[in-house]
């Protein structure tokens, strides 16, 4: 059982996600694989069906993030370790890269998988808990119930996964999903606390400079500033508290700003690019197909607002 090869253009492999030990351990569980896509932006989706009288699984350190739904059936499929709790329609397992785990699988299974890297999981920390990614960890959850995220699940199954328009619908569903997630499902990290990186202040004056003055060229010499730092310290810093290189935090941030814009107003494209911090319309459409495969006026019709001045 082999996943689809992911196009080269996504900058991730079955390799760096460890995806085919995954599949060996379920084909071994006599589990078959419906479908599978390749979402952009690190994450991967597949579709499953197990009917077995009883055999035992395990997965052991994946490398990346799962996130399963029930779909169907599950009624007698228990963990070693949880013996007497069972799986049912919209129950939900988190299960980290770095888990070990033991199943006695019975009877019928409809399930739904997520894929995701653990660093594009902690890395949404910064934002959206005002914390460094290496303090956050995916919980080791099995059977939680979260009717918004087994929604957005479910409504994986209504896409043409080989279409590209539904492939990025489908991108806009598991972000939110994953913010979801984080904020339900994402547990401080136990033992001293990390060292190193930006004093949680310095971060915050960083991340608001940055979200302000991203119609501006930013340049390491005046982030330096802002932190009190020396550039050279500033960029290691930077990284540990970030996850990211600046360079690469402020290109994912005119990024994300250009998709919430195109997601959720009517301006123009050529005022976006410019409130976004590119030079023009060609660098934004340029940056655009590169993370998502698609040009920003593409975007736009498959997810956001649609009309002649939104379109210009």
């Amino acid at each position: 059982m082999r996943f689809p090869s992911v196009p080269a253009a996504k900058d991730v492999s079955e390799a760096s996600f460890g995806l085919q030990s995954v599949g060996q351990t379920l084909r071994d569980a006599d589990a078959t694989l419906l479908r599978f896509a390749w979402l952009g932006d690190e994450f991967a989706i597949a579709e499953w069906v197990r009917d077995t009288d009883e055999v035992e699984t395990a997965y052991d350190r994946p490398g990346h993030h799962t996130l399963s739904c029930y779909l169907e059936g599950g009624y007698r499929t228990e963990r070693h370790k949880l013996p007497g709790r069972y799986g049912a329609p919209s129950r939900l397992c988190a299960l980290p890269g770095e888990h070990e785990s033991r199943w006695w699988v019975r009877g019928h299974m409809h399930f739904l998988h997520l894929y995701f890297l653990p660093d594009h999981f902690t890395r949404r920390a910064v934002r959206e808990l005002d914390r460094e990614p290496r303090e956050i960890a995916l919980a080791d959850r099995t059977y939680f119930q979260d009717e918004q995220i087994a929604f957005l699940c479910q409504s994986m199954l209504q896409y043409d996964w080989q279409d590209s328009d539904d492939l990025i619908r489908m991108n806009e569903a598991v972000h939110r999903t994953m913010s979801l997630l984080l904020l339900s499902q994402g547990i401080s990290k136990t033992g001293q606390a990390p060292k190193g990186g930006l004093a949680p202040a310095t971060r915050r004056r960083l991340r608001d400079y940055i979200d302000a003055h991203l119609t501006q060229s930013l340049t390491l010499g005046t982030l330096a500033d802002i932190a009190c730092l020396s550039e050279y310290h500033l960029a290691r810093m930077f990284k540990t508290s970030f996850g990211l290189p600046p360079h690469a935090w402020i290109a994912q941030q005119r990024l994300d700003r250009a998709r919430g814009l195109l997601r959720g107003t009517a301006s123009p494209i050529s005022q976006i690019a410019v409130e976004c911090g590119y030079a023009n319309v060609s660098h934004l459409s340029h940056r655009f197909r590169a993370a998502l495969g698609v040009s920003p006026q593409g975007f736009r019709q498959i997810v956001g607002v649609q009309g002649t001045q939104a379109n210009r």
